[in-house]
């Protein structure tokens, strides 16, 4: 199936994309920033450049769509609930999703289906009631932007586009979402309950998010208004003690309620509501959760240590004269920002195998920086890893595959790293230092897209 997603290179929509990959769709993806994007997304896509808050996408991006998962949409955490805030937090979702249902409303070759996300933030504070999908909704800003978001599906509905919209829970997983905020911090024991901790969180594993929207694309029987949430809420008390335990870190320091309050204003409701929701009516469509217990989904999530970037990318060269580029170190140079100053130094072999080191210099931030790798893995023909030896990172290791396709070669990457000083590390420089690897891997990914183009296969 060809499946348009928006919001794909957000923190679900990443997950989302492996999954549909997995599962044998073609993905199509519409972006705000077509060149940036390519450094998050972990499958070959066919990407187009639209922003849907301002503008109706072409009707050729859809050309041989047969599905639409709609996931894009102003982060609703991102920062405190400003005037100007709440209004970009209301039109990314309101107009965003207008826009795009207007456009298939427009299309002689309908798609079958279209999913839209939602929140359960649309039932506002319900303390202890158990919340279904006809449960009254709230009457808060979280909940008008849920409600009006809901909407603007309609028109697809009335085109004739089977639609779903999924009302999401708190979306765990490691390296974004909920956790990415909470892990620096219960890392280094300042975590604890917030407010009376009584309060009921509907939660579900970012991987169990992805899993559902797939399903509703593969299962015609699937239309309206679904919970998508852990069939086992739990309160901020209960999730508080399985997060210290899984982490096996301490989190002495409760947050008061008005100090929520003070610190980030209106947004404190999405800490402080209590939303105790149901996921029955998923479950008798015949969705399986893999993550249904809090235990095991926090489990999985700190079993992660590294963070990760990952990234395919297609060249018309065979593989053959695409793994010879790769196999000459010296090409890092020609693929590098000039600005970083990067120079291979001298190999300790003729050519890439397994033990090879290879020194780098350059400089970052204007910081003169030294760096050794070494090949760990040597596959001739399929690809290879190489790992820091001596270097800025606590952790680094590059896995570089290569396979044949489509008369040309897919090159996937895989980067795994932790930054020195652990979490610590993660709360101060986290963020700038993962825009300035994109920034660079981006500027990769150009140069060897020119570089093949150039050159005959």
């Amino acid at each position: 199936m060809k499946v348009l997603v928006t919001g794909a290179t957000g923190f679900v929509g990443n997950v989302l994309l492996k999954e549909l990959d997995k599962n044998g769709h073609e993905v199509v993806v519409i972006t705000r920033n077509q060149k940036a994007a390519r450094v998050k997304l972990p499958v070959i896509a066919e990407v187009h450049e639209c922003d849907l808050n301002n503008k109706i996408p072409s009707s050729s991006f859809f050309d041989g769509v047969q599905a639409v998962i709609h996931l894009a949409g102003e982060n609703i955490a991102g920062g405190r609930w400003t005037r100007s805030r709440k209004e970009k937090i209301l039109n990314s979702r309101k107009n965003a999703t207008g826009n795009l249902v207007q456009a298939l409303s427009y299309l002689k070759e309908k798609p079958e289906v279209l999913v839209s996300a939602s929140a359960v933030g649309v039932y506002g504070n319900c303390s202890d009631e158990w919340l279904t999908e006809d449960s009254p909704g709230g009457l808060d800003f979280l909940a008008n932007v849920c409600r009006s978001w809901e909407e603007q599906t309609q028109e697809a509905k009335l085109a004739g586009i089977r639609t779903v919209n999924y009302r999401l829970g708190v979306v765990l997983g490691f390296g974004g979402g909920a956790m990415e905020k909470m892990w620096a911090p219960f890392k280094l024991g300042f975590g604890g309950r917030l407010g009376s901790g009584q309060q009921w969180m509907s939660w579900i594993h970012v991987e169990d998010a992805a899993r559902a929207m797939v399903h509703a694309i593969e299962h015609p029987e699937l239309s309206g208004i679904y919970n998508a949430v852990s069939p086992n809420p739990v309160t901020n008390m209960t999730f508080t003690r399985k997060l210290e335990k899984a982490m096996d870190q301490k989190a002495p320091f409760p947050v008061p309620a008005f100090a929520l309050k003070v610190l980030v204003g209106e947004m404190s409701q999405i800490l402080l509501d209590s939303q105790r929701v149901s996921s029955q009516k998923l479950c008798d469509t015949g969705f399986k959760f893999e993550f249904p217990n809090l235990t095991h989904a926090l489990r999985e999530i700190c079993g992660h240590a590294n963070h990760e970037i990952c990234f395919a990318q297609w060249v018309p060269s065979s593989n053959t004269k695409t793994l010879s580029f790769f196999e000459h170190p010296e090409n890092v140079e020609k693929v590098t920002p000039p600005s970083m100053n990067l120079k291979v130094g001298k190999i300790s072999e003729k050519g890439l195998r397994e033990g090879t080191r290879i020194p780098l210099s350059f400089s970052i931030f204007n910081l003169p920086i030294k760096w050794v790798t070494k090949v760990k893995e040597w596959n001739p023909g399929r690809g290879f890893s190489d790992t820091q030896v001596t270097g800025p990172f606590s952790f680094w290791n590059h896995i570089h595959e290569f396979e044949s396709t489509q008369g040309g070669t897919l090159i996937r990457d895989r980067i795994q790293y932790q930054l020195p000083f652990g979490p610590l590390g993660d709360m101060v420089a986290g963020s700038l230092i993962r825009k300035r690897l994109e920034m660079v891997l981006n500027y990769r990914i150009e140069k060897i897209e020119k570089h093949f183009q150039q050159q005959p296969s």
